[in-house]
């Protein structure tokens, strides 16, 4: 498995593409069109897409992704904040109404579901709290986590449908899960989840 690291340009999330092959890829969270042409660079071809979450900075680069053949999947019960108005691409000031790259979701998951994409074992975790509908996906010895858990930090829980405490219980969800894992998060830099588990000063193990 490798899993290459996009990093953003502007105001956006971190991209991430997972391949087992070296051909077919799972793209998380493809927040720019440019992660398109990044993974044609790579020879990659993206089969699927999955979402931690809906916000825009985290989904820009689905439609284009979509556009080539990708299907979308994110935890049941996100599609309306990932399609509506919740998404905050025109709150933030970043895109005028009606001008973000419109996308649907082809297929839904559930918490602890086990899926096989593009050849990649994936175990999906639902994580709320930034989000109703946000999720982390484990996969080999990485941890995708979205806006839930960051390096030293956690997301935020004040933005439509988030919460507080649905969120320190996410967080400590993670923590509970055997074994250590590389954290991959949707802003920052990479940390472990056993050096979260021992320092992150905003939820203690």
């Amino acid at each position: 498995m490798q899993s290459y690291k996009i990093y953003p340009v502007g105001f956006a999330a971190n991209s991430y593409l997972v391949t087992a092959d070296g051909k077919s890829a799972v793209a998380i969270d493809p927040a720019q069109p440019r992660v398109a042409d990044l993974a044609r660079a790579r020879g990659l071809t993206v089969t699927h897409i999955l979402l931690t979450h809906g916000h825009f900075d985290h989904t820009g680069g689905v439609a284009a992704l979509q556009a080539a053949g990708a299907k979308v999947g994110c935890l049941a019960g996100e599609e309306p904040l990932a399609l509506g108005a919740d998404n905050l691409a025109v709150a933030f000031g970043v895109y005028a109404p009606g001008t973000f790259p419109r996308f649907t979701v082809d297929f839904t998951l559930r918490d602890g579901q086990e899926i096989e994409l593009a050849g990649l074992k994936i175990r999906v975790i639902a994580t709320p709290g930034h989000t109703a509908g946000g999720a982390s996906y484990l996969i080999g010895d990485k941890l995708y986590t979205g806006d839930t858990l960051f390096a030293g930090d956690v997301g935020r829980s004040d933005l439509p449908t988030g919460s507080g405490a649905r969120l320190v219980a996410s967080v400590k969800k993670l923590y509970a899960l055997e074994g250590d894992y590389t954290v991959c998060p949707g802003h920052g830099e990479d940390t472990t989840l056993e050096y979260e588990r021992r320092n992150n000063g905003y939820v203690r193990c």
